[in-house]
């Protein structure tokens, strides 16, 4: 077998690997941050959650298969590991990012969230206080 071949499929089974294992652990964490963010309505937060789990899906594997093609071939062990190295490092670097940005748009929503709770006061008026005639 080709050794260009042999670094395809070990570049695949990683990637495809590292990107399930960081969409699992982004679901699960995800899921109890947006049921905070949206003040328990669980529904709603498992539906997000899917949703940006499926996005996360999409745009990294879409990218490994992007990033497969290689433009010359390998003739050694030795160039195995450095197209490897090259490959699953972007690949990682993009999962890193993908990852960064899910926190940062969840903890966006999350502090909105925080300042609509902060302008409602916890009581509502109970009477109406006439003013006083020096104020």
């Amino acid at each position: 077998m080709d050794l260009t071949v042999i670094a395809y499929v070990i570049y695949l089974l990683v990637s495809i690997g590292l990107t399930v294992w960081v969409a699992r652990t982004l679901g699960r964490a995800g899921r109890i941050f947006l049921g905070d963010v949206l003040h328990g309505n669980e529904k709603l937060a498992d539906a997000v959650n899917h949703l940006l789990v499926v996005g996360f899906y999409l745009v990294n594997l879409g990218f490994v298969a992007l990033y497969l093609s290689r433009s010359s071939t390998i003739d050694t062990a030795r160039g195995i590991f450095e197209a490897l190295s090259t490959k699953l490092g972007v690949v990682l670097l993009v999962l890193g990012v993908m990852h960064l940005a899910n926190v940062f748009v969840l903890n966006k929503i999350r502090r909105r969230g925080v300042l609509d709770r902060e302008q409602v006061p916890p009581l509502g008026p109970q009477e109406w206080i006439a003013p006083s005639a020096g104020a």
